[in-house]
């Protein structure tokens, strides 16, 4: 076999080399690739006592297989994917052992055991199951003596049966369409003419409600949310979540193990009342709302003001799953809603629907960093060796100019299978505000036994599951060894390993550090220090503004330019629907612009700026290009262009749309390496460039940072 995946290597490789260009001769994919996964045999055994046996091999990531038959055939056979082939056997017990391969030779086996026999099937036992997670899924197992595979008849009309079949012992999976009373079969077969059969009656059931509970909202300050019904946030009072407005909907409390959810049978439209405690949702930014129906397709949601007319925006829903939205606000203001005095909710759809998680929220207003410099000045007062010695007050035995601290964490691993350490955190980690983890780490090579991989790796877990390891993300770095050397763990550019999507979970409140490995008995003592999350450089509210009232930025002003924070909207259309925005006049200023201060200096982490435009092409004279810059600068210097740095986008004329300013990824002018600056405090725009006398007239609408 050896011989065989050197050769399929090869001829990869020549093919590669013949087919592509000098440019494209990346052969690394051959050894990258992974094994063959989900190796399985499916047996057919004619009925007429001959022993004749089909077998179909299959696999993922496989180009072909080699099927050794476990009798006293010495040569295997091989095929493709697809493909069969027939086998006599004597009565008997036999081992096949199915090797899938890839394109790269690499192998993966399977043995499975056959059983043919001239006798019917004897001792059948069917078991048949509701799937607990999925609706209206039938889980079918058998098993029986001289038994090698068995057919199920689902009972519903119309439909050719058998539905499916398997081998003895494996389970079916079927789904039905319908939830309901049905007469199902059970047959098993072997290489005898006779078979066996089971018949019964069983109900399929359909999953009414939900059988877990949403993903939990992350931790937020209290000034950065205002929950309706939440068990994360404290709730405001007096919230009647079924007022009787003459609505057929049925109203009940769900609880699911202790997680209180609002369920609304046979909707029609339904409210949420706290017509006596109004909220002033003006500095929010985004309605949350989590629902899971088994029978409704949409729901339209409104929030309801006093002093302004009834809007809605309709979301689409998935059937058996939590569906989970975030609504910019401005949906709703554009449309033309005060959310000065928010009253109520109304939900108007059909079926019925389980809600959760209702609340109001905005950036949060401050970046907690999680930190530790084992001089005691850190916020990490958790640390735990599990299997491993974690000593946080260790005289650093490394001390030099690439690390000049006194103490260290000392992580000892004398061999644990497993091991480890970690800390968990009080507020679980935010990813919106910060991605990355940093450490400085030391390995002396005399520590060191075995051949593990010299890393480490830093995972996220869950530290209130059962299993925090189930669901957890990792990405793991390598390192050298006999130098103080700084990590960074990038949750949004590294490869990750284990559960996906890290930057959309909440539920991350413990980090593991594991260095070479795990489920090895190889020793390794490493030196750890300035472990840190987050950052203490953003303190204030994160700058935005719809000019509808919902924003906060109130020092906005015109450098050589007009301003009005308030015009109505003279292009209002279904590309920009707001009331109001904001005019911006150069009737000829040299250097034209306009610009407002934060309330602090920017944490480029988060580097992004986003804003509406329009620019009237009747307003537009002299032959300046049509664009518009945004600038970062450093209000408090006294010549705050000097070292700002700016990224200039084309514009469209007579159109809204929509320009992001990117300072991690746009081409930068000016000063370099914007995302180390720490003393961004202004934001300048200007359009149609400076340095000349031409007119132009822009309206700019939702200026967004994030």
């Amino acid at each position: 076999m050896k011989k065989i995946k050197n050769i399929y290597k090869i001829c990869i490789v020549l093919l590669v080399l013949v087919a592509c260009t000098d440019n494209l001769r990346d052969i690394s994919f051959v050894e990258n690739m992974a094994p063959p996964s989900n190796v399985a045999a499916i047996y057919d055994i004619t009925q007429d006592n001959t022993g004749l046996v089909t077998i179909t091999p299959s696999a993922d990531g496989a180009v072909g297989f080699k099927v050794f038959f476990g009798d006293t055939t010495k040569d295997p056979e091989t095929l493709t994917p697809g493909q069969s082939i027939d086998h006599t056997y004597a009565e008997g017990t036999y081992d096949v052992k199915v090797v899938a391969y890839n394109l790269g030779g690499d192998e993966t086996e399977l043995i499975q055991q056959l059983v043919v026999s001239f006798k019917a099937p004897q001792n059948l036992v069917v078991v048949i199951e509701n799937d607990k997670a999925i609706s209206k899924q039938v889980n079918i197992t058998a098993n029986a003596d001289f038994a090698a595979m068995f057919e199920f008849d689902s009972g519903e009309t119309g439909i050719t049966q058998p539905v499916a079949t398997a081998n003895i012992g494996n389970t079916i999976n079927y789904q039905y369409k319908d939830a309901g009373k049905y007469s199902v079969k059970v047959t098993a077969k072997g290489g005898a003419i006779a078979t066996t059969e089971y018949t019964a009656e069983f109900e399929v059931t359909a999953i009414l409600a939900p059988i877990a509970s949403a993903v939990t909202p992350p931790v937020r300050n209290a000034t950065d949310v205002i929950s309706i019904f939440s068990d994360a946030y404290t709730n405001i009072s007096g919230v009647d979540y079924n007022p009787s407005w003459n609505q057929a909907t049925i109203y009940s409390a769900f609880d699911l193990n202790g997680d209180a959810i609002l369920q609304y049978s046979n909707l029609n439209y339904q409210g949420i009342d706290f017509s006596n405690n109004l909220q002033d949702a003006s500095s929010m930014e985004m309605l949350h709302i989590d629902v899971w129906t088994a029978d409704a397709t949409s729901i339209d949601i409104y929030p309801i003001s006093s002093s302004s007319s009834e809007f809605f925006v309709t979301k689409q829903l998935k059937t058996n799953e939590w569906n989970s939205f975030d609504i910019p606000l401005s949906e709703f203001t554009s449309q033309g809603l005060v959310i000065s005095d928010i009253k109520q909710f109304k939900f108007v759809g059909s079926g019925t629907v389980f809600i959760d998680n209702l609340y109001f929220y905005k950036a949060p207003t401050t970046f907690p960093k999680v930190f530790d410099d084992f001089e005691g000045n850190g916020t990490i007062t958790t640390w735990f060796g599990d299997s491993a010695g974690a000593d946080t007050s260790f005289a650093n035995p490394f001390k030099n100019t690439d690390n000049s601290s006194n103490t260290v964490l000392k992580y000892e691993d004398t061999g644990g299978q497993y091991a480890n350490v970690r800390f968990d955190v009080a507020q679980n980690f935010d990813f919106s505000v910060k991605k990355k983890f940093s450490l400085k780490v030391y390995v002396p090579s005399s520590s060191v036994t075995g051949s593990s991989p010299n890393q480490v790796s830093l995972k996220l877990q869950d530290g209130t599951a059962a299993q925090p390891w189930v669901s957890q993300t990792e990405i793991i770095k390598p390192i050298q060894l006999d130098t103080w050397q700084t990590l960074t763990f990038d949750f949004e550019n590294d490869a990750t390993a284990g559960s996906p999507n890290p930057l959309n979970r909440s539920d991350f409140n413990r980090v593991v550090l594991q260095v070479n490995g795990e489920n090895n008995n190889d020793n390794v003592i490493a030196y750890i220090d300035d472990i840190a999350w987050g950052d203490d450089l953003f303190t204030g509210p994160i700058p935005h503004d719809d000019f509808e009232g919902g924003g906060n930025i109130t020092t906005w002003a015109g450098d050589s330019a007009g301003l009005n924070t308030s015009l109505a909207n003279p292009f209002k259309n279904s590309d920009n629907n707001s009331n109001t925005v904001l005019e911006y006049d150069d009737t000829g200023g040299q250097y034209a612009n306009i610009r407002f201060d934060a309330d602090a200096n920017f944490n480029m982490e988060k580097h992004t700026f986003s804003f509406k435009i329009y620019v009237a092409s009747t307003s537009v004279t002299g032959g300046s290009p049509n664009q518009v810059s945004l600038k970062l600068q450093d209000g408090t210097a006294s010549q705050p262009w000097v070292l700002q740095t700016e990224v200039i986008k084309p514009i469209q004329l007579d159109t809204w749309q929509t320009v992001t300013f990117d300072f991690k990824n746009d081409t930068t002018v000016g000063a370099a390496d914007p995302l180390n600056r720490t003393d961004f405090n202004r934001v300048v725009i200007q359009v149609n460039g400076e340095n000349n006398n031409d007119n132009v007239k822009a309206y700019i609408d939702d200026f967004k940072y994030q």
